[in-house]
């Protein structure tokens, strides 16, 4: 290359160096004026520092939207519609348990984290046709016909209120929601929604509950593209014998239940396995803590929940199995849940917790901060 050729290249490429070596100065608030002829440096040290320097600026920039990008939103499901289900003001089940949740995780450490999301309007989706697939039409239709005659009861606890019906699909929807934003993102979410789901039985609502939510949410899971297995979860204090039966016949769908026996509803024997061995009950004794829990999810929940494999881990998350929690007598922690959802997450992070029971307000709040913090702890670990 012709010497002057040479030199002009090399006096360009020091006009660029410098361009970005000032816009680095005024980066870091110095202000600095450099002339490719006087600069301070030497030819070569020159050159160099200003590479360098660049180098440094370019990672600084790279680093900096790498951070951004990464930050971590856990969604919840949550409509103030679901206070709307009036079961009075003794009843147990009522809005207040939603509230205490809703301001602890709003008053929470990782609070700027959460993605508040509304659920879908039920009526703008397939709901109904979805919740006729589990109840029978009579029974749907007595509940839509009780809510509009300004509401009554089921049984003898399980009320509905004028919104009632309403409300309770919009609960299945959110469920919905809930599989749609799992399947979606691989990572968990939760649904902060009422009136719980897993007692309620094909041909009548009964404990508290109105439709099954969570089988629902499993049987429109398994009509998504690549969903082949979806396992359920119950870890509330009472069994799910709604649940259970909708999926006795179902082989593609599992269902796991820890739950204090004797107790309502008296279902749950450890022999009922369901038709095709897709069922594992394992009833804890009254006074039961986590030193009798924790060995049951190492030593039998995982190892039958591997075996199933499942696409997708759908969590009936009740939270009564509280010592503090008025309805039944465990003795777990709000912490010992936060732990089930860490053995959860080493299987697998495509779940969808679901709120059923729990009724003591401190308890149930400080429990879904907990299962929440949990969900978020690994991911702030790969960050």
């Amino acid at each position: 290359m012709h010497p002057d050729l040479a030199e002009s290249y090399l006096l360009a490429l020091r006009f660029f160096m410098v361009v970005f070596l000032e816009s680095f100065f005024q980066g870091l608030g110095v202000s600095a004026t450099l002339n490719p002829y006087t600069s301070p440096f030497g030819e070569v040290e020159g050159f160099y520092l200003a590479v360098a320097l660049f180098g440094l600026r370019y990672l600084r920039f790279s680093y900096s939207e790498s951070c951004e990008g990464d930050v971590v939103t856990f969604p919840i499901i949550y409509s103030e519609e679901f206070l709307q289900h009036d079961t009075g003001r003794l009843h147990p089940e009522k809005a207040g348990r939603l509230t205490a949740s809703v301001e602890a995780l709003r008053q929470a450490a990782f609070a700027e984290q959460l993605s508040w999301q509304t659920p879908t309007a039920w009526q703008e989706r397939e709901v109904l046709p979805w919740v006729l697939r589990v109840h029978r039409q009579p029974y749907v239709e007595a509940v839509r016909r009780l809510a509009e005659a300004g509401g009554g009861r089921i049984d003898s606890d399980t009320f509905v209120s004028s919104q009632s019906y309403e409300v309770a699909l919009l609960a299945v929807s959110a469920w919905l929601d809930g599989v749609d934003q799992v399947l979606r993102s691989g990572e968990p979410a939760f649904v902060l929604a009422r009136p719980p789901g897993h007692h309620a039985l094909p041909e009548i609502g009964m404990g508290f509950c109105i439709f099954a939510n969570a089988a629902v949410a499993a049987l429109y899971a398994l009509s998504q593209p690549g969903i082949q297995r979806v396992a359920i979860l119950d870890w509330d204090v009472h069994h799910g014998n709604g649940t259970q039966e909708i999926v006795w016949d179902m082989p593609q769908i599992a269902y796991v239940s820890t739950h204090q026996a004797p107790f309502y509803p008296g279902t749950g024997q450890a022999e009922e396995r369901g038709a095709h061995n897709n069922i594992l009950n394992l009833p804890m004794a009254s006074g039961s803590t986590l030193a009798e829990y924790q060995p049951a999810f190492e030593q039998k929940i995982l190892p039958f929940l591997r075996e199933f494999s499942p696409d997708l881990l759908i969590v009936s998350a009740g939270f009564d199995a509280n010592r503090d929690d008025p309805l039944a007598s465990l003795a777990l922690q709000p912490s010992d849940y936060g732990l089930f959802t860490e053995l959860c997450l080493g299987l697998t992070r495509k779940i969808v917790f679901g709120l059923e029971g729990g009724y003591d307000f401190r308890a149930l709040a400080q429990s879904v901060v907990a299962v929440v913090e949990s969900c978020l702890q690994p991911i702030k670990q790969r960050v």
